[in-house]
């Protein structure tokens, strides 16, 4: 089909001045997530073919190429093929034990868990989208009614970077912190591995530099490895099977405005590409998959509980709200927009964006504490639940900003610690700018700790005398750190009684600054069953679909590993079966 036509639908004919187009497509998917992708490939193979996808960055794949792939959808098929032991009743018994009654309509969650394991089925018997169960890896309320300790996440099997040719360079890739050395990729299994240094560590270790280091003619394309894995390895599947078919992704191309009829059905966007601005008309919808408001430091300050700072996300810097507002404009109905994927963040000097902080904080023998010298909470719980507890404790009076891991001298050599691998990385090889910049501190006793990073004393040596006594009982007697199979998941087993606790008491001590940080926002576009935007009276807007963190969550709570891209997926397939018309 040609890129210029002046040919109104009978749709758009029906406003009182009908605009001209530069361009004329079925379905006009914003943004590069799995979600997007998800959404243009499943309308493809349901047979609607000219699907053109936008991305207003450079690089595609946005905060999913980013994140660590996982993708939490309970009993689907690889978990079946290994042998899981799971239904949809107890998968929804779990969530509604986790998530609090009333607060996401009971409707979604049905559709989610209903439809989730048949999109992984449709993408795997249509495109070259692949994942591998993690067996291991519990939701992250293990204690829970419903809870599975594994096979209910599952994350993306590693692909070749160069398999996508000349765009192999235009991915964009996942968070340095899941990088061996800053060059060779591994995965959330091999993750876990390596940060605990489990047993067979080393050899992994030489498994994966091997791999790396006898693929001599990548060398001269990119100094980290072509075989890539989480977030990467995800998008890069799902675009190389836009490949193909042919599928358009333009890059640099930035949506600007929705445009409606008379009747407030959306029949076309303003885009600009590269500079030139393009009125695009689209026959049967737009899907916003663009991302949530993270690094639009503007929405934080008017949505998100205080103190909040765009600069503690480690979510996509392009993610600044665009489609949520431009949902808006048009009468779109927002919710839940007070929440985001909270996890705490290790701001480390000159690095391009903050690390999220789980692994290390999970290890035995560290404690987080606020200016006060206290705990916030459980550190090994999940993430999002420590966050959520990290607000709950923060008030003007007693505040819980700037906290500090602290942690001595044998976990420092233990384990990876933010930027620290280890013994591997004697203090004499770290930067000075560690230290000088309120990141990083050094000191023989805690007491000086405590007065170089403005701790209080007494606190600080008070709760880390708890924290030793409880290394020996193997009972957090105030958080019950270690309690919960999630807790556990991360811990050392090799320490007893309690794989997440140990003493700290080997100087020297060091303190590590965090962050009330996130990895996204979870507030945006209300939908209903086939992913189209609503009003806040209900009605729906037609020609408008919205999916991941453009939309609403379906799951707040974060129930487990992979609960951002499992929605995102399942509600960009529903959006393509409504858009096609397809029964599945």
């Amino acid at each position: 089909m040609s890129d210029q036509t002046t040919e109104p639908s009978a749709a758009q004919a029906t406003g009182a001045a009908a605009p001209s187009w530069d361009k004329t497509v079925d379905v006009l998917v914003v943004g590069s997530g799995n979600g997007a992708l998800t959404s243009a490939l499943c309308s493809y193979e349901m047979g609607v073919k000219d699907v053109l996808v936008i991305e207003k960055e450079a690089m595609f794949g946005g905060c999913s190429a980013i994140s660590g792939g996982g993708v939490w959808i309970p009993c689907n098929r690889y978990a079946n093929e290994a042998g899981a032991n799971d239904t949809l009743e107890e998968a929804k018994a779990y969530l509604a034990s986790v998530i609090p009654e009333g607060k996401v309509p009971e409707h979604l969650l049905d559709t989610y868990l209903d439809n989730g394991w048949k999109m992984v089925d449709f993408l795997h018997n249509h495109t070259r989208v692949r994942y591998e169960s993690l067996e291991h890896y519990p939701d992250y309320y293990s204690d829970a009614p419903g809870a599975r300790h594994g096979h209910r996440s599952m994350e993306p099997a590693k692909i070749k970077l160069s398999d996508l040719g000349d765009q192999w360079d235009k991915l964009r890739n996942t968070h340095h912190m899941m990088w061996l050395f800053n060059r060779v990729a591994y995965n959330q299994v091999e993750a876990g591995t390596l940060a605990a240094r489990a047993p067979g560590w080393i050899q992994l270790v030489i498994k994966l530099l091997v791999q790396y280091a006898i693929d001599i003619p990548w060398f001269f394309k990119s100094s980290r490895s072509r075989l890539v894995a989480c977030g990467m390895a995800g998008i890069a599947r799902l675009r190389l099977s836009m490949q193909d078919r042919e599928m358009p992704l333009w890059l640099n191309t930035e949506l600007k405005e929705l445009i409606s009829d008379d009747a407030g059905k959306v029949i076309g966007a303003v885009i600009e590409r590269d500079g030139k601005t393009l009125r695009v008309a689209t026959r049967k919808g737009i899907v916003l998959a663009c991302g949530g408001f993270e690094h639009n430091q503007e929405m934080r300050e008017q949505y998100l509980p205080q103190p909040t700072n765009s600069k503690w996300s480690a979510g996509h810097f392009g993610n600044t709200g665009d489609g949520i507002r431009m949902g808006e404009k048009i009468g779109a109905d927002l919710q839940m927009m007070d929440g985001a994927w909270w996890c705490a963040t290790i701001m480390v000097p000159d690095e391009e964006r903050p690390r999220l902080s789980i692994m290390e904080k999970s290890m035995p023998g560290n404690v987080l504490v606020n200016p006060a010298g206290k705990r916030i909470a459980n550190e090994s719980e999940n993430y999002m639940a420590y966050q959520t507890n990290w607000h709950a404790s923060h008030t003007q009076e007693n505040p819980s900003t700037p906290a500090y891991l602290v942690f001595d001298n044998r976990f420092r050599n233990s384990y990876l610690v933010g930027p620290i691998v280890g013994n591997l990385m004697p203090d004499w090889t770290l930067p000075k700018k560690w230290f000088d910049e309120d990141f990083l501190y050094k000191a023989d006793t805690l007491e000086d700790l405590a007065q170089q990073t403005g701790i209080d004393p007494a606190g600080l040596t008070d709760t880390v005398s708890k924290m030793n006594k409880y290394a020996v009982s193997g009972v957090d007697d105030e958080f019950g750190r270690g309690s919960y199979e999630y807790d556990r998941y991360y811990g050392d087993q090799s320490i007893t009684p309690n794989p997440c606790l140990a003493a700290i008491d080997q100087a020297p001590f060091y303190a590590m600054k965090q962050d009330p940080g996130d990895f996204g926002t979870h507030g945006g576009l209300a939908f209903n069953d086939n992913a189209q935007v609503l009003r806040p009276d209900g009605s729906v807007i037609e020609g408008l679909y919205a999916c991941g963190n453009t939309a609403r969550a379906i799951l707040p709570n974060y129930p487990g590993p992979g609960a951002t891209l499992g929605p995102a997926m399942t509600f960009a397939y529903q959006a393509a079966k409504h858009i096609a018309g397809f029964k599945d």
